[in-house]
């Protein structure tokens, strides 16, 4: 229950924190060209996330988005295995969830160009948040 209030308080401090920035710096002609890259803060088992973001004629034209375990190692088709076997399906569709989740927030933001607009998805809320940090700091780097 501790666990679950301390996500909570740090998923309402982060959409704070992202809302505050709406209206002034989402405006994507802000940003210089280049390829930048953002990470997000550890989560409580240390995986971060990690985007990249391509600016061209200050537009988004490009996103990758991967979450990183403790040891550095990509969430891929292997996250939610244990030695390379599926030991408890439930958890691997859950983890599998998130890995779909992560490519599917970074072709969004290419369509949307706005993060604030990228739609979370239901049961990858941790990916979601990360996600946005990673961006936010990608961006904070494009700006001009």
């Amino acid at each position: 229950m501790r666990e679950k209030t301390i996500h909570l308080i740090g998923v309402l401090a982060l959409t704070l924190l992202l809302l505050s920035g709406c209206g002034n710096g989402s405006d994507s002609s802000a940003y210089q060209d280049g390829t930048y890259t953002g990470k997000s803060s550890p989560d409580d088992r240390g995986a971060y996330g990690e985007a990249t973001v391509t600016i061209a004629d200050h537009k988004i034209t490009a996103c990758t988005y991967v979450t990183r375990q403790k040891d550095g190692t990509v969430k891929d088709e292997e996250y939610g295995k244990v030695n390379g076997e599926i030991s408890n399906q439930d958890y691997y569709d859950k983890a599998q969830l998130a890995v779909k989740a992560m490519q599917q927030y970074a072709r969004q933001l290419v369509e949307v160009q706005k993060p604030e607009d990228v739609d979370a998805v239901s049961g990858a809320t941790i990916a979601y948040d990360q996600f946005m940090e990673a961006v936010k700091n990608a961006l904070e780097a494009a700006k001009e």
